[in-house]
């Protein structure tokens, strides 16, 4: 019976990494995701860092990324700049697969 214990401790702790790494993945890829938005309404570099912790926060509302989705089109638009909800998309995936690469060149 300890083995099945183990393997359940063990199959539990990977799932909580995964989760975790998983976490750290979406924030990170959030913060860039402000950043870039930040950039595009000419935000200086305070005022940048301020807005990404923003979008951070905004992932918290609701699950899913449309939270995030719909703050920078509200945000974007107000700001004048011509962007829609597909340019969004893509720069969310983009930064995604960013966020990615920066936690596997870390380990």
């Amino acid at each position: 019976m300890t083995t099945f214990d183990d393997r359940e401790k063990a199959f539990e702790a990977q799932y909580a990494r995964d989760q975790e790494m998983q976490f750290k993945i979406v924030a990170r890829r959030n913060r860039l995701l402000g950043h870039w938005a930040a950039k595009k309404m000419a935000l200086t570099e305070a005022e940048a860092e301020a807005y990404a912790r923003d979008v951070i926060r905004a992932d918290f509302e609701t699950a899913g990324d449309d939270d995030v989705i719909r703050k920078l089109l509200g945000d974007l638009t107000s700001a004048g700049v011509d962007i829609d909800e597909a340019a969004i998309r893509e720069a969310l995936a983009h930064k995604t697969v960013e966020a990615r690469r920066h936690f596997i060149e870390a380990q």
